[in-house]
C-alpha cells in the first residue's frame, strides 16, 4: 500500500487551462498530458513538485500547493521518460523484448494527447491513423509509419469536436510537410478521412496528402492522393 505524504505538487486550473501543451513539453518527468483539450498530471508519483511547467503556462493555471500526495517515484518516472516496462510504469511488450524494432517517432501518439504545439509536428510528415489499423495491418511499423510523426484516434467512439479542434491548431500552427491518413475499409472509419480535410480547412492550409485504406484482412485495398 503506497502511504501518502505532505510535500509540494502541482496543481492545474481546469478552468484557466486552454490545453496549448507547453506545459507538457516543458515537464522533464513527462507528468502532464493533454486529454480532453485540458492539461492533465497523470499520477501524482511522477510529479516532483518542482514546478519547471509554471513559467512555460501562458495561462498561469498552473500552481505548486503543499498536500498529501503519493511520494515521487524517481524510478517510475524515468522508466516513463525511457519508455521501459516496470511494475509502476507499463509499456509496450513488444518495444521491450526489441527496442529497435519501433518505428515510434514521439509518445504520446493518441490525438486527444499530444500536445499542438510540439516540436515534433515541425516539418514532419504525419501519419493520421484509425486506432483500429494498428492491428490490421502487419507491415503498419517498417511500411506506413516509419520516419512519421504518429497520431491515432477513433472516429466513431471519440469526441470528434476535440479531434477536430487538436487536428486544426496542429496544421495552423506547423509547417507539416505531408499527412498519411490510414483507415480501414469499413464505413465508420471514413469519418478520419473527413476530419482531416476539415481541420485543414478551417487551418486554412492544403498540405499535400494520402489516404490508405486497408481492409480487415490488413491489406491495402486503395490508396488516393500522393
Amino acid at each position: 500500500m503506497i502511504i501518502k505524504q505532505l510535500r509540494k505538487i502541482i496543481e492545474i486550473d481546469q478552468e484557466k487551462c486552454d490545453g496549448c501543451g507547453l506545459c507538457a513539453e516543458a515537464c522533464h518527468e513527462k507528468a502532464i498530458e493533454i486529454g480532453d483539450g485540458k492539461a492533465r498530471l497523470v499520477s501524482e508519483s511522477y510529479c516532483d513538485g518542482l514546478g519547471d511547467c509554471l513559467p512555460a503556462c501562458p495561462r498561469d493555471a498552473i500552481k505548486i500547493v503543499t498536500r498529501e500526495a503519493d511520494p515521487f517515484d524517481e524510478e517510475a518516472v524515468q522508466a516513463r521518460v525511457e519508455g521501459r516496462c516496470s511494475s509502476a510504469s507499463p509499456c509496450n511488450i513488444a518495444a521491450a523484448s526489441n527496442p529497435s524494432s519501433s518505428a515510434l517517432m514521439q509518445w504520446p501518439i493518441q490525438i486527444h494527447l499530444v500536445p499542438p504545439r510540439a516540436e515534433y509536428f515541425q516539418d514532419a510528415q504525419l501519419l493520421i491513423a484509425a486506432d483500429c489499423t494498428a492491428f490490421a495491418a502487419p507491415g503498419l511499423q517498417k511500411g506506413l509509419m516509419e520516419n512519421r510523426v504518429t497520431l491515432i484516434g477513433c472516429p466513431k467512439l471519440d469526441n470528434i469536436q476535440a479531434y477536430l479542434d487538436k487536428l486544426t491548431g496542429i496544421f495552423r500552427d506547423n509547417s507539416v510537410q505531408h499527412i498519411r491518413v490510414l483507415r480501414m475499409s469499413v464505413p465508420c472509419c471514413g469519418g478520419i478521412v473527413g476530419l482531416v480535410e476539415k481541420a485543414l480547412e478551417r487551418a486554412g492550409k492544403d498540405i499535400p496528402r494520402e489516404t490508405i485504406i486497408l481492409g480487415t484482412d490488413g491489406k491495402i485495398q486503395e490508396k488516393k492522393g500522393a
